[in-house]
């Protein structure tokens, strides 16, 4: 079993943006990257009564993204997907090096 980190924050917490969170119940959204660890595989979370478990939880930098990452996040693009969290957290740069949290979930089956 894989050792991680104790938890910076709660499950409920792992995607709340309202066009996320519609992404996810879409199925556009599988992936959440963050600084810190939300959640540990085999968890659940809820979106709007739709239940989610957590499959793999990986430590990568932000320049292991793809284009495929970006869009399991939700974006049509990486050139998106970076625009819009340098928008959200002013005056960060884009660190290719930065490590984060890849939290990778899906739609639970029961």
């Amino acid at each position: 079993m894989t050792e991680y980190p104790e938890k910076t924050c709660t499950i409920d917490s792992l995607v709340t943006h309202a066009k996320l969170v519609a992404a996810a119940l879409d199925g556009r959204k599988t992936q959440q990257r963050r600084n810190g660890v939300y959640a540990y595989p085999g968890e659940t979370f809820e979106l709007e009564g739709t239940r989610f478990v957590l499959k793999d939880l990986r430590r990568e930098t932000i320049g292991d993204m793809t284009e495929d990452d970006a869009q399991a996040e939700g974006y049509p693009s990486l050139e998106m997907y970076k625009a819009l969290i340098l928008r959200m957290h002013q005056g960060m740069e884009w660190n290719e090096s930065a490590k984060v949290w890849v939290h990778e979930f899906e739609r639970s089956p029961d």
